[in-house]
């Protein structure tokens, strides 16, 4: 049994703190649930700004090399300031659902809307939850015919180069149009300063980013709003000792 399985068999939804107070488990917080489609289906970038017009001479009247791929960089990141995909949102129907609910929204940005029953079939996901971020990749790439991985973050708090590195796959994956599915363990805030707390574990999906993917938007199948911006780092600390998917 590798170790990401021993640290998600209790991969459910457990206790949810919503505004620093209990909600108790995901089922009972989800008495009402969030309506479906919460998202946009448009993927808005953000504005390029105003760039220099003026062009800048090599002596010949025409624009160096180095003017022309210090252009192109400063398009490039422009154009990756800010990803918006969209998707269907679900919440989950109990509290051990948080893996075939997280995976189905993340399908449902490629036109995919299986039910969470059938996708808990093909997780293998129990009361027990779903063991690990290896299974979610494995049925995405099932599903979509290829190209997610997963990324474990195996110490108990991320390093620089791993919250660099999410940041990048997140940016990557979301361009690409494909959401990132993050299974997460233990408590932290968000942007808002509301607190977010899953001691036994949580699977969630990360749908959109900012600020050059500093910050990313989370559709959470757990919380009452369904939806919330978070700090890459602090997301990053939250998968310590588990996983994502992207």
């Amino acid at each position: 049994m590798n170790w990401m399985l021993r640290k998600s068999l209790l991969s459910v939804a457990g206790l949810a703190l919503t505004g620093g107070a209990i909600a108790g488990p995901a089922v009972a917080a989800h008495a009402t649930p969030p309506k479906a489609d919460r998202f946009p289906t448009s993927s808005p970038r953000a504005d390029q700004g105003d760039r220099d017009r003026h062009d800048r001479s090599d002596g010949r009247g025409d624009r160096s090399d180095r003017d022309r791929r210090d252009d192109r960089d400063r398009g490039r990141d422009d154009r990756r300031r800010e990803r918006a995909v969209g998707i269907e949102y679900q919440a989950q129907p109990n509290f051990y659902y948080c893996g075939p609910a997280a995976t189905r929204i993340a399908l449902s940005a490629a036109g995919k809307h299986l039910s969470q029953d059938d996708l808990a079939r093909k997780l293998g996901t129990t009361e027990a939850g779903t063991n690990s971020a290896e299974d979610v990749t494995r049925v995405l790439n099932e599903l979509t015919g290829g190209g997610y991985r997963t990324t474990e973050i195996r110490e108990s708090a991320a390093s620089p180069e791993q919250v660099e590195r999410l940041r990048a796959d997140v940016v990557d994956a979301l361009e690409a149009g494909d959401p990132v599915v993050a299974n997460i363990k233990g408590s932290t805030v968000d942007t808002d300063g509301r607190a977010h707390s899953f001691p036994g574990g949580h699977y969630l999906t990360v749908v959109a980013y900012r600020d050059g993917g500093d910050v990313v938007r989370i559709a959470d199948p757990a919380d009452p709003v369904g939806e919330y911006w978070m700090t890459t780092e602090r997301l990053a600390h939250w998968i310590a000792e588990r996983g994502y998917s992207s």
